[in-house]
């Protein structure tokens, strides 16, 4: 396909802004991408930051053979209203607007997602670092990090934010970062990462667990734990390893499950166990969740390695047990040798999300801020080579958001969706997915964010 990304130059010549125009250019240059009281203009009744995007592609419907098999995505062009980080309308009629700014046929999808990721301590925005291999086992890796962590600190803002544009270039403007509440950071990253949160508040949105790297025991984080959980600004109770870190399941979780449940947040928790620990471990969660209904569709099991060493018919009675208490999996898809029973999680309801996790930091080398090609991952190793699978494909980069219903039905976007959108340079999502198609535009709760501008 042609290239039809949008420049800045273009943008602004396309969109016949003028002088406007020119203020606005100057606007993303400062980094400010909401827009200008004067796109009032742009209806015909005037409300605040109200634009019209034309000649914009959607998914309007599948194509079948005669056995009613998936050949083909339909599309259609498209002209989408936005105000106030909304979207008002979705019309097939091209606008009579003049100051429509034109898409160019670049397909539009929901945003992409980053479930996992930690913005707080990396390496990424310095210099190139592979991962530290001294350190054995999660023990070895806290003994490292009481030691790094403090050197580092400085470092965290920019080096945040840098991860923050990487996401954004390749189309996720909202992720959830795990950040370390522990004695050797009590809650110093956690406020670095807010002061740039609020930087990118137009641009960029995080939801963030208190994250007990070292142990919620083992190196006594209860107090800072229980600190950060009155903060609005936590919304999930992290945890790792309970058996492993801090020796004893109940304890750790019921710790957990109770601060969750005294402060109304949800519970994000690390499990790399591969033995009887882990599989004890996701069960007691289970019952947790069941005695705690508030708890449901509000826990979710991070890495959950255990699931995929079990054998099949086990593995379908945990994930039908985790389909029925509301508890999702947050994967990175595979890991090493072990590969994730996705598709069985799939078939018993379970809430799937992924995430980069560490992009080059102590922990692992790799990361590329991409989630559209862990879709593109996920299809490789599951087989999900049809048209149709690979248009499923993509909800695990967007969460869970699809433009087409199984059925063909177009249920994205509608009236009142939130105006969280990414223009990709492919014909449909299946193509998307397959060959991880370039990102060319990013729109965050209405606002255009200038990814051409990021290094």
């Amino acid at each position: 396909m042609e290239n039809k990304g949008i420049s800045r130059k273009d943008f602004l010549r396309k969109s016949g802004l003028g002088i406007i125009g020119l203020n606005f250019g100057t606007m993303f240059a400062a980094g400010q991408t909401s827009f200008p009281a004067e796109l009032d203009l742009l209806q015909s009744k005037p409300t605040k930051n109200a634009y019209q995007l034309k000649n914009v592609l959607l998914e309007t419907g599948f194509i079948y053979d005669n056995e009613g098999n998936v050949i083909h995505t339909k599309t259609d062009l498209f002209t989408i209203s936005i105000a106030n980080g909304v979207i008002t309308a979705v019309d097939a009629n091209q606008p009579n607007n003049a100051q429509a700014i034109d898409m160019k046929g670049l397909l539009m999808l929901p945003s992409f997602k980053d479930m996992h990721i930690h913005l707080d301590k990396t390496y990424y925005g310095g210099s190139w670092q592979a991962k530290n291999r001294t350190k054995a086992g999660v023990k070895g890796m806290i003994a490292f990090e009481q030691d790094l962590l403090p050197s580092i600190e400085d470092q965290t803002q920019y080096r945040a934010e840098k991860i923050m544009e990487l996401l954004q270039k390749n189309g996720t403007s909202i992720t959830r970062s795990h950040v370390n509440i522990e004695p050797t950071s009590k809650l110093r990253g956690l406020d670095e990462v807010l002061k740039v949160l609020d930087k990118k508040k137009d641009n960029f949105s995080a939801e963030i667990v208190a994250f007990p790297q070292h142990g919620v025991y083992y190196t006594d984080s209860v107090p800072y734990l229980r600190e950060a959980a009155k903060l609005k600004t936590v919304d999930f109770i992290g945890g790792v390893d309970p058996y492993s870190i801090d020796g004893a399941i109940e304890k750790t979780v019921d710790f957990t499950v109770q601060l969750a449940l005294d402060n109304n947040k949800g519970i994000d928790i690390h499990l790399h166990e591969t033995n009887e620990a882990g599989l004890k471990t996701v069960e007691y969660i289970i019952d947790k969740v069941n005695e705690n209904p508030a708890l449901k569709n509000k826990t979710f099991l991070s890495h959950c390695f255990i699931l995929g060493r079990l054998e099949s018919k086990k593995q379908e009675e945990i994930a039908a047990k985790l389909g029925d208490a509301g508890i999702g999996v947050i994967s990175t898809i595979p890991f090493g040798r072990l590969t994730m029973p996705i598709p069985t999680l799939y078939k018993h309801n379970v809430t799937v999300y992924t995430g980069n996790d560490s992009i080059m930091d102590h922990w692992d080398s790799f990361g590329t801020g991409n989630v559209l090609q862990k879709a593109n991952l996920m299809a490789q190793l599951y087989g999900y080579s049809s048209e149709f699978d690979l248009s499923r494909s993509l909800k695990i980069a967007t969460a869970n958001v699809l433009p087409l219903n199984d059925k063909g039905e177009q249920q994205w976007p509608k009236k009142q969706d939130a105006a969280n959108l990414v223009f990709v340079d492919a014909s449909c999502s299946a193509e998307a997915v397959a060959r991880i198609s370039p990102v060319k535009q990013l729109v965050h709760q209405g606002n255009f964010v200038a990814i051409d501008t990021f290094a």
